[in-house]
């Protein structure tokens, strides 16, 4: 239980894939003007990814290892990630037409989204089970999901700053993503137990 406590924690704060692993840069940086829509997408980022994890997970496990196709991992990573997309996608458009409107061209870029492939590749490159994996990505998801989040409120309270001409529109937003990256780095000092 402690490892996998380590691992989330790890995955979510630590090694956070935006921050830390700059991965998901896209809709981190398209999607965070408003913390409504951040959130949908963390969220949808966060089904995504845990889902993933586990199919992918049970795929290389249950037919790649056991067949020696482990040279088809991307591939077959890919398409299972490409499926669940168009599944968060139907069930938006269906359910929240509303959301589904404001993430627009973001939401399908989500299966072209490096932390979905880069996690599911991360789990089978450190041995991770189904369950270490699974937490694996779910924290390394929520862990996206905080990263947009708190960007979208920080680019939300710079609609109302009096910023430099020079420095307005993406140069600050990549400012601040900057120092979000520091100041997270902080977590790396993290210790957890005795």
């Amino acid at each position: 239980m402690k490892e996998l406590l380590l691992i989330a924690i790890g995955a979510a704060l630590i090694n956070n894939v935006v921050l830390s692993q700059f991965l998901g840069l896209c809709p981190f940086l398209g999607v965070s003007k408003k913390i409504k829509t951040a959130a949908g997408m963390g969220a949808a980022v966060i089904f995504v990814i845990t889902i993933a994890s586990a199919v992918t997970s049970l795929l290389y496990d249950g037919i790649l290892l056991r067949f020696d196709l482990e040279y088809m991992k991307t591939i077959l990573f890919i398409l299972v990630i490409a499926a669940l997309v168009q599944l968060v996608e139907m069930a938006l458009k269906k359910m929240s037409p509303a959301l589904y409107s404001a993430l627009g061209v973001y939401l399908p870029l989500i299966t072209t989204n490096c932390a979905v492939l880069g996690i599911a590749l991360t789990n089978v490159q450190n041995g991770y089970g189904l369950l270490t994996g699974v937490v694996n990505g779910f924290a390394t998801a929520v862990g996206f999901a905080i990263s947009i989040v708190i960007l979208a409120g920080i680019r939300e309270r710079m609609e109302h700053s009096n910023i430099p001409k020079a420095f307005q529109g993406m140069p600050i937003v990549l400012i601040a993503a900057g120092l979000m990256a520091i100041a997270f780095s902080g977590f790396a000092g993290l210790q957890i137990g005795g």
